[in-house]
Order: C-alpha cells, then sequence, then structure tokens
C-alpha cells in the first residue's frame, strides 16, 4: 500500500507539456461588450494546414469531434456547439472496404452560445476554456489548446472585430427544419445485424445526402446509394446495429442537398415499426405494418413489466423483497398493505422520472432510449459501487440503518422494514431493470420514444406499473404470507446468501462499467479500496469504541485516495462520452525492430510489462503514459517499444540478461548503436524517465 501511495502521489505531481499542433486555434466572440442578461456568440476557430482535417460532431467511419472544456466566470453558461455543414470524405481502398468520414479542411468556426445571467456585475469578465481535438493527414493525432478572450459587461452592446467572421458562419449552420417532407421505410428484412433503408426527401435537390449523428446501439453506414426518385431524392442507407439493440424507429442526422446552393436541415426521421413479408425490388419501398393501437402497445408494456421481474438483473432486488415478506409477515395486515403500496409509489416515481428523461432527450434533438442510463460512464460508476457495498452490507461486513442514507435504506432492506427502505426498494428494482429488455417491452418502448410526451408518460408508467404489480398484489392480500417459512435463525444465513447475487450483479456491472481491461483494473481496486473502507468503519467504528476517530481518518483518507488517485486520475470517470485520452504509439518489441530503430537514427523506449504486473501498469501510469513523456518522444523522435511477458514468454531471455528474473523492467536506448541501454529502476518517476530520454537524444 506504500508503494501504490508513493506513485499515486508522484503521478498526481507530473505537470502535463502538450506537443506542437498542426492545427491553429482562437476563441473569438460575436460582441466585445454586452449588457446582462443577452446572449453572446463564441467561435472556436480552427485553422488548419492543407492537407489536414479535423472532424464533425460524428467523425463517421474514423475520427474524434472537437469538444471544448469550458472554465467560465459566475454567471455565464456555455450552451452546446453548433456545426456548420461538414464535407463529406469518401476514401475506396477495394470494392469491399470504403472508408466514410465527415470533417472540415482548411477554416471552420465552430460555434457557442454564451448566455449571461442578468446579475452579472458590470466589468470585464474572461472566457476561457480547454479545446480538444483529432487533427488528421497521413497519420492522426490527438491535440489541446488553451482558448481564452475578453468581453465587458456594460450598459450597452458593442460587436467585436470578429462579429462579421462568425455571421458569415452562423450562415452555413443547418436549418432546423424545411418545408420539403422527409420519411423512410425500411426496404429489407431483417437480414442478421444488417438492414436497408430508403429515406424520401420531398424536394429535387440534387445531389442529395443524408448525415446521421452518432448512436451506440446502431450504425448508419457513411455509403449512400441515390435510387434517382422521378420528383423526389430517394437514398438507400444501410443499417448495421448492436447485438442485442432493438432496430432503430428514428434516425437523426443532417440531410444536405444542392439546387442553386448548398442548403442542409436537421432531421429527425421516423422509421415505422415492423419488416416487409419479403426483400422489396432494388428503388421500391416496402409498405410498412400499420401502426398498432394504443390499448395494445400499453398490453405489452404491461406483459414487459411483469416479466422485468424474473429477468437477472432484477434478480438481487426480488431476492430482497423475499427478506421483506419474511419480515413483514408477523405484522398487522394493515402495516403490510402500506409497505407494498410506498414500494409500488417507488416504482411509479422512477418511471416518470425516466420518462421525463426520455422527453427531454426527445425535444433536445437526441434519441432516447431504454438503458440511455446504464450507458452514461458516471451512473456506471455509482452504480458498481452502489450495488458493492449492498453486498458487502449483507455479508455483515457493515451495518446501515434505514434511518441513514439513500444507502442505508437500500441495503437495510435485507433486515428491516420501513416507509423509506419500501420505497427506494422500488426505486432501486427500477434502476436495475433499465439495461434488461423482457419480451414485449423492446417494441411498446420503441413505439413510445416515437410518440407525444402524453403517450411516453403513459406507456413508462404502465411498464412501472408491471414491474410493481406482483408485490404489490401480495401486499394487498396478507394472507398469502402465511405460504412463506416462519422467521428464525436461518434468515441470517439467508441473508448472507442473498449477498452472492448481488456481488454478482456488481460484477457484470464492473464489465458493463469497463471499456478496457485497464479501465477494469482500476475500477476493480477503486472497489478493494471502498470495501477496505467500509471495513474499517464497520469493524472499527461500529463493533468498537476504542479509536474511533483514528479508524475514521483511516476510512476516509483510503476513499479520497481511491477517489483521487483512481476515479479522477486514471478512470477520468467524469471526461464527457466519446471523449479519448491521448496515448503513445506503443510498436511490438523485438530486438531486431530496436535495433532497426536505432539504425535509423532513433532513440528507443522499451517497457517490458505484463497484465497481471500491478507496479508495471503503476508505472505506466505514473510516470511513462503522461504527458510530458509523450511530449519529449516526439520531441526526440524516440520510438516506443511494449513487450508483454503475458503474450511472449521468450522475453524471459532478454530479463534474465539485465539481471531481472521478472517485470517491470524499462531500457532506454541511445540513437548511438554503440552504447548500451540505460537500465531504469523498478519504482519509475516521471524525471528519471525524462532524464534517461535526454541522454539518449545526445
Amino acid at each position: 500500500m506504500n508503494r501504490w501511495l508513493l506513485a499515486v502521489l508522484v503521478w498526481m505531481a507530473a505537470c502535463p507539456v502538450w506537443a506542437f499542433n498542426k492545427t491553429q486555434t482562437r476563441l473569438v466572440l460575436s460582441e466585445q461588450a454586452a449588457r446582462p442578461g443577452e446572449t453572446v456568440w463564441a467561435g472556436l476557430e480552427m485553422k488548419m494546414p492543407p492537407s489536414w482535417h479535423t472532424y464533425w460532431r460524428n467523425g463517421g467511419d474514423a475520427g474524434i469531434p472537437t469538444s471544448i472544456e469550458w472554465h467560465l466566470p459566475k454567471g455565464v453558461t456555455a450552451g452546446d456547439i453548433q456545426w456548420p455543414i461538414p464535407h463529406k470524405l469518401v476514401e475506396k481502398f477495394s470494392e469491399e472496404t470504403v472508408l466514410v468520414t465527415y470533417i472540415y479542411t482548411n477554416t471552420v468556426v465552430l460555434l457557442v452560445p454564451l448566455q449571461i445571467d442578468a446579475s452579472v456585475p458590470p466589468g470585464p469578465v474572461q472566457i476561457t476554456g480547454t479545446a480538444n481535438w483529432q487533427e488528421c493527414s497521413d497519420i492522426c493525432v490527438v491535440a489541446k489548446d488553451d482558448i481564452s478572450a475578453t468581453l465587458t459587461i456594460g450598459t450597452h452592446d458593442q460587436p467585436s472585430p470578429e462579429a462579421d467572421l462568425i455571421a458569415q458562419w452562423q450562415k452555413r449552420l443547418p436549418a432546423p427544419a424545411s418545408a420539403a417532407p422527409v420519411s423512410a421505410a425500411w426496404q429489407t428484412a431483417t437480414n442478421g445485424d444488417t438492414r436497408a433503408v430508403v429515406i424520401n426527401w420531398g424536394t429535387n435537390a440534387e445531389p442529395a445526402d443524408f448525415y446521421p449523428l452518432a448512436n451506440p446501439d446502431f450504425d448508419v453506414q457513411g455509403v449512400t446509394e441515390d435510387l434517382h426518385g422521378a420528383d423526389a431524392v430517394r437514398l438507400r442507407k444501410v443499417i448495421k446495429k448492436s447485438a442485442d439493440a432493438a432496430w432503430p424507429t428514428r434516425l437523426a442526422g443532417m440531410m444536405v442537398g444542392k439546387i442553386e446552393r448548398p442548403e442542409a436541415f436537421a432531421a429527425m426521421i421516423d422509421v415505422p415499426i415492423g419488416a416487409p413479408s419479403a426483400e422489396a425490388p432494388t428503388g421500391a419501398i416496402s409498405r410498412a405494418v400499420p401502426p398498432q393501437s394504443l390499448i395494445v402497445i400499453l398490453a405489452f408494456a404491461l406483459l414487459g413489466g411483469l416479466m422485468l421481474n424474473i429477468m437477472p438483473c432484477v434478480l438481487p432486488v426480488i431476492a430482497l423483497k423475499i427478506l421483506g415478506f419474511v419480515n413483514q409477515s408477523t405484522e398487522h395486515p394493515r402495516r403490510v398493505r402500506q409497505l407494498g403500496l410506498v414500494y409500488g409509489l417507488g416504482v411509479l416515481v422512477s418511471f416518470l422520472a425516466l420518462a421525463g428523461l426520455a422527453i427531454g432527450v426527445q425535444r433536445a434533438g437526441g434519441l432516447a432510449n431504454w438503458g440511455d442510463a446504464i450507458r452514461n460512464p458516471q451512473f456506471q460508476v455509482i452504480i458498481t459501487v452502489l450495488i458493492t457495498l449492498v453486498a458487502l452490507n449483507l455479508f455483515g461486513v457493515f451495518e446501515v440503518t434505514l434511518g441513514g442514507s439513500a444507502l442505508g435504506a437500500a441495503s437495510g432492506l435485507a433486515s428491516r422494514a420501513g416507509f423509506g427502505g419500501a420505497f427506494f426498494n422500488g426505486v432501486l428494482a427500477t434502476v436495475l431493470a433499465t439495461p434488461c429488455t423482457a419480451p414485449f417491452l423492446g417494441a411498446a418502448l420503441a413505439f413510445a420514444f416515437t410518440q407525444p410526451p402524453t403517450v411516453i408518460v403513459l406507456v413508462f408508467l404502465t411498464v412501472g406499473f408491471g414491474l410493481a404489480l406482483p408485490f404489490v398484489v401480495i401486499c394487498l392480500q396478507p394472507g398469502l404470507l402465511k405460504f412463506l417459512p416462519k422467521p428464525g435463525a436461518w434468515m441470517v444465513r439467508f441473508k448472507v446468501a442473498m449477498g452472492f447475487p448481488m456481488m454478482a450483479t456488481a460484477v457484470w456491472l464492473l464489465w458493463v462499467s469497463s471499456r478496457t481491461e485497464d479501465d477494469m483494473l482500476w475500477l476493480g481496486l477503486f472497489l478493494v479500496v471502498t470495501a477496505m473502507a467500509a471495513w474499517i468503519w464497520g469493524e472499527f467504528m461500529q463493533r468498537s469504541t476504542r479509536r474511533n476517530g483514528l479508524a475514521a481518518a483511516f476510512a476516509l483518507a483510503l476513499l479520497l485516495l481511491g477517489y483521487f488517485g483512481i476515479l479522477e486520475g486514471q478512470l477520468q470517470w467524469r471526461r464527457p462520452m466519446g471523449a479519448v485520452k491521448a496515448g503513445i504509439d506503443w510498436k511490438p518489441w523485438s530486438a531486431d525492430a530496436v535495433e532497426a530503430a536505432r539504425r535509423d537514427g532513433h532513440p528507443a523506449l522499451v517497457d517490458f510489462t505484463s497484465k497481471s504486473c500491478l507496479s508495471c501498469k503503476v508505472n505506466k501510469a505514473t510516470s511513462i503514459e503522461i504527458d510530458a513523456i509523450r511530449a519529449k518522444l516526439k520531441e526526440i523522435g524516440a520510438v516506443a517499444f511494449e513487450a508483454d511477458y503475458t503474450d511472449q514468454p521468450d522475453i524471459a531471455q532478454e530479463l534474465h540478461r539485465f539481471d531481472r528474473d521478472g517485470v517491470p523492467l524499462v531500457l532506454v536506448y541511445s540513437k548511438d548503436v554503440t552504447k548500451p541501454p540505460a537500465v531504469l529502476p523498478p519504482l519509475l518517476s516521471p524525471s528519471t524517465v525524462l532524464g534517461a530520454l535526454n541522454q539518449a537524444a545526445n
């Protein structure tokens, strides 16, 4: 633990150094002076050299969109980036391999509305932020730059010198809508995970295209086939969905066409539910199944909610309900009925909140979908930690009473009953049900997401009613509780046994929350640190009266170390979805490859590592895979090699050459092939690695 703590502290002290960017950026404002309560437009101007480009909000088959991390004064809030119409780049490598990306070349200005609150006092305010983007030519580089501009808050407006520039780029934004109707229908029946759809646009704009927005459940392929309609644009696109996802019922993106000048508008295109009975001929649109009645959809929603009770992700909560039944079997029937109704209320309120979220996303122009919450990285981490703590509570590691926090209400359901616990039991059941799609549920929700807000609310509440119904019915008929076994000592053992399915749920959530092997390791270590803090709390705070202050200090120190060292430092868990961290371009190691790089005049850094080596991962996170080292490698033209002992057991001989029985081992080779490599110590620091690289460059 001391070694781990030292490594984390060294990592936190490292100073970032960023490499030279090809794209030049600056922040411009539409006004140099503005009154409180008004909206000022900010523009991120990006100038790219010839042959270089950056990416639209959907990069396509490759590419990361630009993002801005704002650092704004109190009273100033930034809206979403407004994206000008991009260029579509089609690169054909073979008949089977076509790469489509959506890019900006030369110059682009990404626009962002800044709302000035009426409470902002007069005087200058600094508008600052950090722009992150990917720039590509023959190679691709992830880059960033700090941007800033000054705005004066006063009694009158004064346009800035860049006002005309921003006005020009506002004209290049897609229009919010078009008078020409757009519709879509499936052209082919289901064919595995790939399916063709035809888009009809009631205009004679030629050529025309559809630029899709990114979606985690399906991919609208970049290649577009023009079916050449007589009096309207007809485009065929191929959609490939994820293995467990439903076919989309709405396509979000941008319709782009040209009559006398380019035009584009944001489009939300409904795709009717259903499939053709057979594959339609080329150029013909199959007739969709007529819309299902609301009564049928509500019946599907009710059945889907009922079946959620037996889905794997809800089984742990069912176990907690069983404990609640047993505890309640000796209570007054009126009390049992009240607890059942409160549980049902918790479920319905939770589903009402989900309906509100779906409506908000729909109104904002996005795509709402069942399970959106579980795809949010912050939510994934929080719910994984919550479920782990509930399991530890069932195991008896620590105790939380019903009078405590929301976590106490969730975990205390295993041993006590109460209105707060019953309500949160319903909330927890809903949270764990979101990633599940029971039979009949998919069709009901797919229909709901295309409907007005009132229908969305009605469908969601019906699903919640189905989820809550079995428990509520038993509570309303307390006589059914007599079929349950009588309370006794077996309940303590059963409580511990119920911790195992809860822990299995935590393991599943750990897997869901991890994009890479490193993510899984770091989140797993955070869970271990959290579990240790919970054990200290239970063992030395709740079961002992001595040195409570010291125990509390240790528990708090562990949580702070885990949060700042792992969640913030390694996982960067608050990073927006889709954002990525730049990394060293590691080459696979071989002795011949290292010698070849040195003969070409390049220094070399070699990291002998293993997936099972925690020290290796700490070294890489704190002293190698950091901004300063990446910048130095690029500055001196060094090549980085990774030798993985897990997959290459033959590197043992190379380790023995340097008197090491195992990893970690980091070597830095000079570009002078006559010099031996520098052998770095097992526990690295950034200064040690930088010093060795400076020596290798001379």
